[in-house]
C-alpha cells in the first residue's frame, strides 16, 4: 500500500485548508484510514479516524468541531477538512492506512497503522 498526501500549504489563522490522501491499493475499502501530524520536536499525535465504510469517525479533541474527515472509497482517497486553524495547528500531516477487522472499526494509535504517507507540511500564521 503506497499513501502520497497533499494539500498542505501557509495558511492563516482562521482560514481553512483540505488535505488528500490517494491510496494505490485494490481493496481500499478495507483499510481504515486515519490522519496524525507532527510538530517540531514533538511526537506524532492522533487527528482524525475513519472507519473503511466511511460510517464511523474520530477526532482528537483539539481538532472536534474545526477538521472533517471523510473518504471516497471509489477513487481510492481520504480527505481532511481542516477549518478555523489556528497556530498551533502547524505540523507536518500524515495519513495513514490499517487493515480494519470490520466495516465499523477505525484506530487512534500510531503503532496500530501498518502503512504511512509521506506527510504535507501545514503551516498557520498568526
Amino acid at each position: 500500500v503506497q499513501l502520497q498526501a497533499c494539500g498542505g500549504g501557509l495558511v492563516q489563522a482562521g482560514g481553512s485548508l483540505r488535505l488528500s490522501c490517494a491510496a494505490s491499493v485494490l481493496t481500499f475499502s478495507r483499510y481504515a484510514m486515519g490522519w496524525f501530524r507532527q510538530a517540531p520536536g514533538k511526537e506524532r499525535e492522533f487527528v482524525a479516524a475513519i472507519s473503511w465504510r466511511g460510517s464511523n469517525k474520530y477526532y482528537a479533541d483539539s481538532v472536534k468541531g474545526r477538521f472533517t474527515n471523510s473518504r471516497d472509497n471509489g477513487k481510492n482517497t481520504v480527505f481532511l477538512q481542516m477549518n478555523s486553524l489556528k497556530p498551533e495547528d502547524t505540523a507536518v500531516y500524515y495519513c495513514a492506512a490499517a487493515v480494519a477487522s470490520g466495516g465499523t472499526y477505525y484506530y487512534s494509535a500510531v503503532g496500530e497503522y501498518s502503512y504511512w504517507g509521506q506527510g504535507t507540511l501545514v503551516t498557520v500564521s498568526s
